[in-house]
């Protein structure tokens, strides 16, 4: 059985031959059933009181609601999971003065992450660029990484929403179980052909984590910190407005982050199934731990039913 995080795992057509003569036509009928079974796998971090990660959970500690519906675990992990990650760097005029303490902050991103770890930069200003030269789509190597931060000259207006609608859609080709964007910009946005509509509409079919790093002075006239929030939390991300000496800091602790995940799965119940969009809840609970915090991401769109066993007659 294959992967995919919120899309069909399988279809699956097997034909199945009654007892027949031998010498039986060739137009008789057999039986072919074809399975489509949707396997829902999330990233799911938990805190305590004190916002510490809590690592040492086990699967009966966990509850997932699908469309409020009790889901039945069905994987269970505690591993640290390659990923997929996208660095979207916002290159807009606002940003110059900014760019080391990215370049720094991601430096410290890649040091701190699991050396099987794909990556790929996407820049945008009023235009959106891919970073990485065209022969190479993801890399785990600074080296690499750094140049491509500095390709884009810091200065226009800014696509915030097309840059993260082309990376989501670029991470989706990557080959890593998890997926992940850290998008670094004021939360404006004044270029965009894309609307934050249409953004959020693909986050919901993608499998990534967002996690976003606002970098704004209070009387920037382009801060929008609500969208930055919005899109980390409908993702299962999270949004970080530090000051420009603890950015560096807040890639490593997103660098912890994700190699502390647990990863839930579940196959949503017939009462759950349906096109559309579903909303999901994970709630923690052991003993002796107290109240602790859950954050995945908050729904996902199927395109279409689930679970659904056909039998038919084939030629």
């Amino acid at each position: 059985m294959r992967l995919f995080i919120f899309l069909s795992i399988a279809t699956a057509g097997l034909g199945f031959a009654g007892a027949q003569d031998p010498q039986s036509n060739e137009d008789s009928p057999s039986l072919r059933i074809s399975v489509n079974v949707e396997l829902v796998a999330l990233p799911v971090t938990v805190r305590d009181a004190k916002g510490r990660p809590v690592v040492d959970l086990r699967e009966r500690d966990f509850e997932v609601y699908e469309n409020g519906v009790r889901q039945s675990v069905r994987v269970f992990r505690h591993e640290d999971i390659p990923v997929t990650v996208g660095l979207v760097i916002d290159h807009s005029g606002s940003m110059r003065p900014k760019l080391s303490q990215t370049i720094d902050a991601a430096r410290t991103f890649v040091h701190a992450s699991n050396p099987e770890d794909e990556m790929f930069v996407v820049n945008f200003n009023e235009r959106v660029q891919v970073g990485l030269p065209s022969q190479v789509r993801f890399t785990n190597r600074f080296d690499q990484l750094e140049p491509a931060i500095l390709r884009a000259p810091a200065a226009g207006q800014t696509a915030l929403y097309d840059a993260v609608f082309d990376a989501l859609t670029q991470v989706g080709t990557g080959a890593r179980e998890k997926r992940a964007l850290i998008v670094i910009s004021d939360g404006g946005d004044n270029a965009s052909a894309h609307t934050l509509t249409d953004v959020l509409k693909l986050a919901a079919r993608s499998t990534a984590a967002v996690y976003t790093i606002g970098i704004f002075d209070s009387d920037d006239p382009d801060r929008n910190p609500d969208i930055l929030r919005r899109l980390a939390h409908a993702t299962g991300g999270e949004a970080f407005f530090p000051q420009s000496d603890a950015i560096v800091a807040t890639c490593d602790y997103i660098a912890h982050d994700m190699r502390s995940q647990y990863l839930v799965g579940y196959v949503p119940t017939p009462t759950a199934q349906h096109a559309g969009y579903r909303s999901i809840r994970v709630t923690a609970r052991a003993a002796g731990k107290g109240k602790l915090s859950v954050r995945t991401r908050t729904g996902y769109f199927a395109a279409v039913n689930s679970g659904i066993v056909k039998n038919r007659p084939s030629r």
